[in-house]
């Protein structure tokens, strides 16, 4: 699903992975930081997408939202054990998101 963005400006955290052939507990950690992400103040959204890499952007309105996600104890100990056990390398970009466009066609009137 594609994120429900306000107007820019906003930032966004990428995050790219290659991850390892262990999968042991990775989906259940996975499906927990999405729900906490969701819970946190600042948050705007998330999109999603994995083959042999792995990306995923969230959206945050601000900087200091992204540092106190960063600051979670829980996201803290998921960094942990993905670094450990589920990646062979990540990437962490952050940018400001200075324009944003789209079309859907769903909604669309006909």
């Amino acid at each position: 699903m594609i994120a429900n963005t306000p107007k820019s400006p906003y930032y966004a955290v990428i995050f790219t992975s290659i991850g390892t052939e262990e999968e042991v507990g990775y989906r259940e950690m996975s499906d927990k930081m999405v729900e906490l992400a969701q819970q946190q103040e600042g948050f705007l959204g998330m999109e999603s997408a994995k083959n042999e890499i792995g990306i995923t952007v969230s959206y945050w309105d601000s900087l200091e939202a992204i540092k106190n996600w960063k600051m979670n104890v829980d996201h803290t100990e998921a960094r942990e054990k993905g670094r450990s056990i589920w990646y062979k390398k990540f990437k962490v970009r952050i940018s400001k998101v200075e324009r944003d466009y789209g079309f859907d066609s769903f909604n669309q009137k006909k």
